[in-house]
């Protein structure tokens, strides 16, 4: 598939031309929930050109309490600050089967958040309709923009839940990387705001490639790419939220692996009978066996060549997401800085 690059700067004539640069993405740290959210705290409160937030659920809670003062006083003083959360926040599945009056409180906390950051400044978007499969054009994609400091690639949510889940974001000053995502940030808006998606596509820095699903059913690059690479392998590990599903799984299965998902146990509402019925069809097993809700979502590759090469992100690796179009977002790397901190996460998050 042909590579679309997003970074552009302004020249003579009519139109732009790509930075002529190949260097790798700046390094990257590795922050668990709790570290991520404090860290773009900080980094908030001393913001002087831009914040971008973007999210599948943001809630104004005990975890997100200071983040949220901290879009608002950036809001005041000028910063340019944009929050977008999908309507999944206050509408999804699992609320779906609980009681309306619950539905009303989650959505009332959620509309006087919402207040709460537009009145401060903050051009705030609710992302999806309320309506519908409970799945299909959601924007599952996370990051947070301050400045030139980029947090991504995991699967944060930001809310109480996201901050004590089994996860991660990673954290890269690049200002490459800031310019790309506040143009996929306004594409992502764009694409809402006429409820529908863009073609996925890929933004590369030397060997790092960040993979962008736009939303548009069926079309996944990261999907795409991750099975290329499970055909490549000798050894595959993975985690994910969610059983793998599809052609990957079966990849995946095929090789010598780690799967490292939740039990049915562990999670609740729709998502347990989702995964008890995907463990069902696929005769996938996990190795998981720890309480916490295992949120993060990442792939590693040992390949035939002697190489690793990770693809970490909002993605879960389930078929489903791919056919109903959800916005997603990735970091395929060989970068080993990268990959020691993924597979250290995995030995002490994960398997212990």
């Amino acid at each position: 598939m042909e590579t679309v690059h997003l970074t552009k700067l302004p020249k003579p004539g009519p139109g732009p031309a790509r930075i002529g640069d190949d260097r790798l993405l700046e390094r990257a740290d590795l922050l668990l929930p709790q570290e991520y959210i404090a860290d773009a705290t900080r980094a908030i409160h001393d913001a002087s050109r831009r914040v971008r937030v973007i999210a599948l659920t943001i809630a104004d809670e005990a975890e997100t309490e200071a983040l949220l003062d901290a879009l608002v006083a950036a809001a005041r003083r000028g910063v340019d600050v944009h929050v977008a959360a999908d309507t999944f926040t206050y509408v999804d599945a699992a609320g779906r089967f609980v009681p309306k009056s619950y539905l009303t409180k989650r959505r009332r906390a959620s509309m006087a958040m919402a207040t709460k950051l537009t009145d401060a400044g903050v051009t705030f978007d609710w992302l999806g309709q309320e309506g519908g499969l409970p799945w299909r054009g959601r924007t599952h994609t996370k990051f947070c923009v301050v400045d030139d400091t980029i947090y991504s690639f995991g699967g944060v949510n930001m809310d109480d839940r996201g901050a004590t889940s089994g996860d991660y974001m990673l954290r890269i000053t690049d200002h490459r990387l800031a310019e790309d995502l506040v143009r996929v940030y306004e594409r992502t808006r764009h694409a809402n705001s006429f409820f529908s998606g863009f073609h996925s596509s890929s933004l590369r820095y030397g060997e790092d490639l960040v993979l962008v699903d736009g939303g548009i059913p069926g079309d996944s690059i990261i999907y795409r790419q991750a099975l290329k690479y499970a055909r490549q392998s000798e050894r595959i590990v993975l985690v994910s939220q969610y059983c793998p599903t599809g052609e990957l799984g079966k990849v995946i299965a095929a090789k010598n692996h780690e799967m490292w998902f939740n039990p049915p146990r562990n999670a609740s509402h729709f998502n347990r009978a989702l995964i008890a019925a995907s463990m069902a069809v696929t005769r996938h097993h996990t190795l998981y066996r720890k309480r916490q809700y295992l949120h993060a979502k990442v792939i590693v590759f040992y390949l035939k060549s002697g190489e690793r090469l990770a693809i970490t992100g909002s993605h879960n690796f389930v078929r489903g997401g791919v056919t109903l179009g959800t916005r997603e977002i990735a970091l395929q790397t060989k970068n080993p800085l990268v990959i020691d901190q993924i597979e250290a996460f995995i030995e002490s998050h994960v398997r212990h």
